[in-house]
Protein backbone atom coordinates (compact mmCIF):
# COMPACT_ATOMS: atom_id res chain seq x y z
CA UNK A 1 0.00 0.00 0.00
CA UNK A 2 2.84 2.52 0.60
CA UNK A 3 4.53 1.56 -2.28
CA UNK A 4 1.85 2.38 -3.95
CA UNK A 5 1.18 5.58 -2.63
CA UNK A 6 4.71 6.61 -3.18
CA UNK A 7 4.28 5.96 -6.86
CA UNK A 8 1.37 8.14 -7.11
CA UNK A 9 3.19 10.64 -5.51
CA UNK A 10 5.81 10.60 -7.85
CA UNK A 11 3.98 10.40 -10.70
CA UNK A 12 2.26 13.41 -9.63
CA UNK A 13 4.98 15.05 -9.01
CA UNK A 14 6.52 14.22 -12.51
CA UNK A 15 3.20 15.32 -14.04
CA UNK A 16 3.45 18.60 -11.86
CA UNK A 17 7.13 19.22 -13.21
CA UNK A 18 6.03 17.83 -16.47
CA UNK A 19 3.03 21.00 -16.47
CA UNK A 20 5.52 23.53 -15.26
CA UNK A 21 8.11 23.10 -17.78
CA UNK A 22 5.32 23.29 -20.60
CA UNK A 23 4.39 26.47 -18.67
CA UNK A 24 7.73 27.65 -19.07
CA UNK A 25 8.54 26.99 -22.22
CA UNK A 26 5.16 28.61 -23.49
CA UNK A 27 6.41 31.72 -21.73
CA UNK A 28 9.33 31.63 -23.33
CA UNK A 29 8.41 30.65 -26.78
CA UNK A 30 5.88 32.80 -27.38
CA UNK A 31 6.80 36.40 -27.11
CA UNK A 32 4.36 39.76 -27.36
CA UNK A 33 5.92 42.84 -29.04
CA UNK A 34 4.69 46.28 -28.21
CA UNK A 35 3.40 48.87 -31.44
CA UNK A 36 6.31 50.57 -30.15
CA UNK A 37 9.14 48.23 -30.62
CA UNK A 38 10.60 45.80 -32.56
CA UNK A 39 13.23 42.58 -30.46
CA UNK A 40 16.14 41.70 -31.35
CA UNK A 41 16.73 37.89 -31.36
CA UNK A 42 19.54 35.93 -31.19
CA UNK A 43 20.72 32.02 -31.06
CA UNK A 44 23.45 31.15 -30.06
CA UNK A 45 25.21 34.64 -30.03
CA UNK A 46 24.74 35.47 -33.41
CA UNK A 47 21.30 37.68 -35.14
CA UNK A 48 18.81 35.12 -35.75
CA UNK A 49 15.33 37.64 -36.50
CA UNK A 50 13.90 40.82 -36.06
CA UNK A 51 10.40 40.39 -34.36
CA UNK A 52 7.69 42.99 -35.12
CA UNK A 53 5.03 44.46 -33.63
CA UNK A 54 2.24 41.60 -32.21
CA UNK A 55 2.56 37.51 -31.08
CA UNK A 56 6.19 36.16 -31.95
CA UNK A 57 7.49 32.85 -31.54
CA UNK A 58 10.88 31.61 -30.66
CA UNK A 59 12.60 28.58 -29.47
CA UNK A 60 13.14 28.43 -25.88
CA UNK A 61 16.27 28.22 -25.05
CA UNK A 62 17.76 28.35 -27.83
CA UNK A 63 16.27 31.86 -28.90
CA UNK A 64 17.13 35.00 -26.80
CA UNK A 65 15.49 38.48 -27.68
CA UNK A 66 18.51 40.32 -27.01
CA UNK A 67 17.65 44.18 -27.31
CA UNK A 68 14.37 45.86 -27.01
CA UNK A 69 14.75 48.67 -29.76
CA UNK A 70 12.00 51.63 -29.53
CA UNK A 71 10.89 53.00 -32.93
CA UNK A 72 9.49 55.75 -31.73
CA UNK A 73 10.79 59.13 -33.18
CA UNK A 74 13.78 60.42 -30.73
CA UNK A 75 15.35 64.26 -30.28
CA UNK A 76 18.50 64.59 -30.18
CA UNK A 77 19.06 67.60 -27.54
CA UNK A 78 20.11 70.62 -28.98
CA UNK A 79 23.14 71.30 -30.13
CA UNK A 80 25.35 74.35 -31.27
CA UNK A 81 28.73 74.60 -32.88
CA UNK A 82 30.89 76.74 -34.45
CA UNK A 83 31.42 77.63 -38.16
CA UNK A 84 33.23 79.98 -40.76
CA UNK A 85 31.16 81.66 -43.48
CA UNK A 86 32.42 81.59 -47.39
CA UNK A 87 33.12 85.56 -46.40
CA UNK A 88 34.93 84.26 -43.21
CA UNK A 89 32.38 84.95 -40.74
CA UNK A 90 32.33 83.06 -37.65
CA UNK A 91 29.20 82.34 -36.83
CA UNK A 92 27.42 79.82 -34.00
CA UNK A 93 24.68 77.26 -35.01
CA UNK A 94 22.03 76.32 -32.63
CA UNK A 95 20.36 72.56 -34.57
CA UNK A 96 18.01 69.75 -33.45
CA UNK A 97 17.64 66.71 -34.95
CA UNK A 98 14.89 64.38 -35.09
CA UNK A 99 15.06 60.77 -36.02
CA UNK A 100 14.09 56.81 -35.39
CA UNK A 101 15.06 53.46 -36.22
CA UNK A 102 13.54 51.99 -38.81
CA UNK A 103 16.02 48.84 -39.08
CA UNK A 104 17.35 47.86 -35.36
CA UNK A 105 19.60 44.66 -36.60
CA UNK A 106 21.83 47.42 -38.12
CA UNK A 107 21.72 49.85 -35.02
CA UNK A 108 22.85 47.35 -32.30
CA UNK A 109 25.37 45.80 -33.97
CA UNK A 110 27.20 49.01 -36.36
CA UNK A 111 26.84 51.58 -33.89
CA UNK A 112 27.65 51.77 -30.35
CA UNK A 113 25.95 55.45 -29.01
CA UNK A 114 23.44 56.62 -31.70
CA UNK A 115 22.83 59.80 -30.69
CA UNK A 116 26.70 60.57 -30.06
CA UNK A 117 27.07 59.13 -33.35
CA UNK A 118 24.72 61.45 -35.05
CA UNK A 119 25.58 64.76 -33.22
CA UNK A 120 28.95 64.02 -34.37
CA UNK A 121 27.74 63.84 -38.11
CA UNK A 122 25.39 66.60 -38.30
CA UNK A 123 27.90 68.98 -36.32
CA UNK A 124 30.64 68.08 -39.75
CA UNK A 125 27.90 68.60 -41.76
CA UNK A 126 26.06 71.70 -40.76
CA UNK A 127 30.04 73.26 -40.54
CA UNK A 128 30.81 72.01 -44.49
CA UNK A 129 27.50 73.32 -45.57
CA UNK A 130 28.10 76.28 -43.77
CA UNK A 131 31.67 76.98 -45.37
CA UNK A 132 29.88 77.18 -48.94
CA UNK A 133 27.28 79.85 -48.11
CA UNK A 134 28.07 83.59 -47.37
CA UNK A 135 26.36 85.32 -44.43
CA UNK A 136 23.42 86.94 -46.28
CA UNK A 137 22.86 83.52 -47.36
CA UNK A 138 22.41 81.77 -44.37
CA UNK A 139 20.10 84.33 -43.36
CA UNK A 140 18.00 84.37 -45.96
CA UNK A 141 18.35 80.98 -47.06
CA UNK A 142 17.95 78.64 -44.12
CA UNK A 143 15.45 76.30 -45.45
CA UNK A 144 17.53 75.37 -48.11
CA UNK A 145 20.44 75.40 -45.76
CA UNK A 146 17.81 72.69 -43.50
CA UNK A 147 17.43 71.06 -46.25
CA UNK A 148 20.74 70.12 -47.63
CA UNK A 149 21.74 69.48 -43.84
CA UNK A 150 18.94 66.81 -43.62
CA UNK A 151 19.64 65.22 -47.16
CA UNK A 152 23.43 65.34 -46.03
CA UNK A 153 22.96 63.39 -42.79
CA UNK A 154 20.00 60.99 -44.22
CA UNK A 155 22.78 59.93 -46.89
CA UNK A 156 25.74 59.30 -43.22
CA UNK A 157 23.36 57.43 -41.31
CA UNK A 158 21.64 55.25 -43.93
CA UNK A 159 23.92 51.86 -42.98
CA UNK A 160 22.95 52.64 -39.59
CA UNK A 161 18.99 51.76 -39.81
CA UNK A 162 18.29 55.32 -38.94
CA UNK A 163 15.97 57.45 -40.70
CA UNK A 164 15.82 61.50 -39.86
CA UNK A 165 12.62 62.59 -39.87
CA UNK A 166 13.69 66.41 -39.74
CA UNK A 167 16.39 68.76 -39.15
CA UNK A 168 16.15 72.14 -37.91
CA UNK A 169 18.50 75.58 -37.53
CA UNK A 170 17.16 77.22 -34.42
CA UNK A 171 19.91 80.06 -34.13
CA UNK A 172 22.27 81.67 -35.92
CA UNK A 173 24.52 83.90 -33.73
CA UNK A 174 27.18 86.15 -34.67
CA UNK A 175 30.30 87.31 -32.24
CA UNK A 176 29.80 91.33 -31.19
CA UNK A 177 32.39 92.35 -33.21
CA UNK A 178 30.63 90.91 -36.41
CA UNK A 179 27.20 92.24 -34.87
CA UNK A 180 28.79 95.95 -34.83
CA UNK A 181 29.85 95.87 -38.34
CA UNK A 182 26.41 94.84 -39.33
CA UNK A 183 24.88 97.40 -37.22
CA UNK A 184 27.74 100.32 -38.82
CA UNK A 185 26.15 98.42 -42.22
CA UNK A 186 22.43 98.60 -41.99
CA UNK A 187 22.89 102.54 -40.67
CA UNK A 188 24.84 103.69 -43.64
CA UNK A 189 22.38 101.47 -45.63
CA UNK A 190 19.49 103.64 -43.93
CA UNK A 191 21.12 107.18 -44.52
CA UNK A 192 21.46 106.25 -47.90
CA UNK A 193 18.59 105.25 -48.55
CA UNK A 194 17.96 108.59 -47.25
CA UNK A 195 19.63 110.17 -49.40
CA UNK A 196 18.10 108.61 -52.49
CA UNK A 197 14.53 109.52 -51.22
CA UNK A 198 15.48 113.06 -50.88
CA UNK A 199 17.23 113.84 -54.27
CA UNK A 200 14.18 111.92 -56.20
CA UNK A 201 11.90 114.00 -53.82
CA UNK A 202 13.82 117.12 -55.25
CA UNK A 203 14.05 115.85 -58.58
CA UNK A 204 9.93 115.31 -59.08
CA UNK A 205 9.72 118.94 -57.81
CA UNK A 206 11.92 120.00 -60.40
CA UNK A 207 10.50 117.94 -62.77
CA UNK A 208 6.62 119.31 -61.98
CA UNK A 209 7.73 123.00 -61.37
CA UNK A 210 8.92 122.68 -65.21
CA UNK A 211 5.65 120.25 -66.63
CA UNK A 212 3.56 123.84 -64.49
CA UNK A 213 6.18 126.12 -66.96
CA UNK A 214 5.31 124.49 -70.40
CA UNK A 215 1.72 123.72 -69.81
CA UNK A 216 1.12 127.82 -69.13
CA UNK A 217 3.81 128.22 -72.56
CA UNK A 218 1.33 125.93 -74.08
CA UNK A 219 -1.39 127.69 -72.99
CA UNK A 220 -0.15 131.73 -73.73
CA UNK A 221 0.75 130.36 -77.54
CA UNK A 222 -2.58 128.79 -77.74
CA UNK A 223 -4.15 132.24 -76.96
CA UNK A 224 -1.82 134.59 -79.19
CA UNK A 225 -2.45 131.79 -81.70
CA UNK A 226 -6.36 132.22 -81.56
CA UNK A 227 -5.81 135.98 -81.09
CA UNK A 228 -3.63 135.82 -84.25
CA UNK A 229 -6.32 133.92 -86.18
CA UNK A 230 -9.02 136.50 -85.25
CA UNK A 231 -6.89 139.55 -86.41
CA UNK A 232 -6.06 137.57 -89.79
CA UNK A 233 -9.70 136.72 -90.17
CA UNK A 234 -10.82 140.51 -89.73
CA UNK A 235 -7.95 141.07 -92.37
CA UNK A 236 -9.73 138.77 -94.35
CA UNK A 237 -13.06 140.04 -94.23
CA UNK A 238 -11.62 143.42 -95.01
CA UNK A 239 -9.60 142.08 -97.18
CA UNK A 240 -13.06 140.60 -99.23
CA UNK A 241 -14.63 143.66 -98.77
CA UNK A 242 -12.42 145.73 -100.27
CA UNK A 243 -12.80 143.52 -103.10
CA UNK A 244 -16.23 143.41 -103.66
CA UNK A 245 -17.13 147.38 -102.76
CA UNK A 246 -13.50 148.42 -104.42
CA UNK A 247 -11.57 151.42 -102.79
CA UNK A 248 -15.34 152.88 -100.96
CA UNK A 249 -15.26 150.02 -98.56
CA UNK A 250 -11.32 151.05 -97.84
CA UNK A 251 -12.31 154.65 -97.30
CA UNK A 252 -15.70 153.53 -95.13
CA UNK A 253 -13.40 151.49 -92.89
CA UNK A 254 -10.95 154.39 -92.22
CA UNK A 255 -13.29 156.77 -91.77
CA UNK A 256 -14.72 154.85 -88.90
CA UNK A 257 -11.34 154.15 -87.48
CA UNK A 258 -11.10 158.08 -87.23
CA UNK A 259 -14.55 159.30 -85.57
CA UNK A 260 -14.08 156.31 -83.42
CA UNK A 261 -10.70 158.12 -82.47
CA UNK A 262 -12.53 161.61 -82.13
CA UNK A 263 -15.34 160.36 -80.07
CA UNK A 264 -12.36 158.94 -77.34
CA UNK A 265 -10.99 162.34 -77.45
CA UNK A 266 -13.80 164.11 -76.74
CA UNK A 267 -15.33 161.45 -74.07
CA UNK A 268 -11.98 162.62 -72.15
CA UNK A 269 -12.30 164.12 -68.60
CA UNK A 270 -12.16 168.28 -69.00
CA UNK A 271 -12.13 168.57 -72.43
CA UNK A 272 -14.20 170.73 -73.60
CA UNK A 273 -13.30 171.93 -76.82
CA UNK A 274 -12.35 169.91 -79.90
CA UNK A 275 -10.10 171.58 -82.43
CA UNK A 276 -10.55 169.41 -85.79
CA UNK A 277 -8.01 169.44 -88.56
CA UNK A 278 -9.55 170.30 -92.02
CA UNK A 279 -8.72 166.84 -93.04
CA UNK A 280 -11.34 165.36 -90.29
CA UNK A 281 -14.30 167.44 -91.58
CA UNK A 282 -13.70 165.83 -94.93
CA UNK A 283 -12.99 162.66 -93.63
CA UNK A 284 -16.42 163.01 -91.98
CA UNK A 285 -18.34 163.81 -95.25
CA UNK A 286 -16.24 161.12 -96.77
CA UNK A 287 -17.93 158.80 -93.86
CA UNK A 288 -21.46 160.72 -94.05
CA UNK A 289 -21.75 160.03 -98.08
CA UNK A 290 -20.49 155.98 -97.45
CA UNK A 291 -22.96 155.29 -94.85
CA UNK A 292 -25.74 157.29 -96.75
CA UNK A 293 -24.67 155.22 -99.89
CA UNK A 294 -24.41 152.21 -97.96
CA UNK A 295 -28.07 152.68 -96.37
Amino acid sequence: MEDLVIGLLSQNIVLILAAIFLIIVVLKGVRIVPQSEKHVVERFGRLHAVMGPGINFIVPFLDVVRHQISILERQLPNASQDAITKDNVLVQIDTSVFYRIIEPEKTVYRIRDVDGAISTTVAGIVRAEIGKMDLDEVQSNRANLIGAIQSSVETAVDDWGIEVTRAEILDVNLDQATRDAMLQQLNAERARRAQVTEAEGTRRAVELAADAELYAAEQTAKARRIQADAEAYATQVVAVAIKENGLEAAQYQVALKQVEALNALGNGEGSQTIVLPAAALEAFGDAFKLLKGGS
